[in-house]
């Protein structure tokens, strides 16, 4: 499979497991082209993967897009250290590898990493929270994020990756995505009863699995394994956390129990305040299974030979 080719698909992938749906991507991607399209001035500032990818987080970095893609490397992270040993290993006598991917954004995609987080108010509007509230409280958020992110080396991994002339991806919201829509689907399918029950459906999942006996696995961090578990949200796509704020406004849609890939410190005090339910699957093995769902979804396409490190490990489905 061409570079190119494989970026789009990962992006198509994304957009198919998309909370938001694919008429309001459609809409969103028209948007961006009619944004382009106005512009008096300024038009090489733009970026016009845009046009058909609605995620600012996940993109191609470094590579020409006809380079024939055989052997990749993929992990949860790369950086410097990473292409390191790729270059390592390609100074073997196995096949090269052709190219990194990794979940974590790097380069232009960290920097706009914040545009991806307002799905966040769409998933907030589905569990009763009013869309207008929501994208005030996300907006807050947002600028606090793209504050937190501007002092940022954001190109230092992309040019190592240059330098070594390792071509490199990165797919964060589209590969979160499919996590999420994943096991929102399978609660609402299983309708698990406690939190024990949400437990033993995450660890039958073989990336939790891996992590529980890693001792990284699913916990409560809030309330009991009798808990009634009530309705509840999967917290795992939109760049980042969410609003500190949002808490009270879900308890008064239903919302009793959160399964989140992550919470800070503040999130997690603001949550207990409201006795919400909260069950933290894990960050590394939430972010294995939504690429490995993606990688799934590339192989159907054509067989790749994958190198899994930095955190991934593969499991196919």
């Amino acid at each position: 499979m061409k570079l190119g080719k494989l970026y789009e698909a990962i992006v198509k992938i994304g957009i198919e497991n998309d909370p938001r749906g694919k008429q309001a991507i459609s809409k969103l991607l028209e948007d961006k082209r009619k944004e382009y399209e106005s512009l008096k001035e300024g038009k090489e500032f733009f970026d016009q993967d845009s046009f058909f990818n609605p995620f600012s987080d996940t993109r191609l970095l470094y590579g020409d897009k006809d380079k024939e893609i055989k052997k990749v490397f993929v992990g949860i992270d790369i950086s410097g250290e990473e292409l390191l040993i790729i270059d390592r290993l390609n100074q073997g006598k196995s096949k090269k590898i052709d190219l990194a991917i990794s979940h974590h954004p790097a380069g232009k995609a960290l920097a706009s990493l914040y545009e991806v987080m307002n799905v966040q108010a769409d998933i907030l509007a589905k569990f009763g929270v009013p869309i207008a509230l929501a994208e005030s409280l996300m907006q807050e958020r947002i600028k606090e994020v793209e504050r937190r992110f501007m002092p940022i080396n954001h190109m230092r991994t992309v040019d190592s990756a240059e330098l070594l002339d390792i071509a490199f991806l990165c797919m964060h919201t589209a590969a979160d995505n499919c996590c999420a829509t994943l096991l929102q689907e399978t609660f609402d399918k299983k309708k698990p009863q406690t939190l024990k029950d949400i437990i033993d459906i995450l660890i039958a999942i073989p990336e939790y699995k891996y992590a529980a006996i890693n001792r990284s696995g699913p916990k409560i961090i809030n309330g009991s394994p009798k808990s009634k578990a009530g309705k509840i949200l999967v917290d795992m796509t939109g760049g980042t956390e969410g609003s500190k704020e949002v808490f009270s406004k879900l308890v008064a849609g239903g919302v009793s129990t959160m399964v989140c890939m992550h919470l800070s410190e503040e999130h997690f005090n603001n949550a207990i305040k409201e006795r919400l339910n909260l069950v933290i699957a894990g960050h590394i093995s939430s972010d294995t299974l939504g690429m490995n769902i993606v990688l799934d979804g590339l192989e159907k396409h054509d067989k790749l030979d994958i190198v899994s490190g930095s955190g991934f490990k593969r499991f196919k489905r």
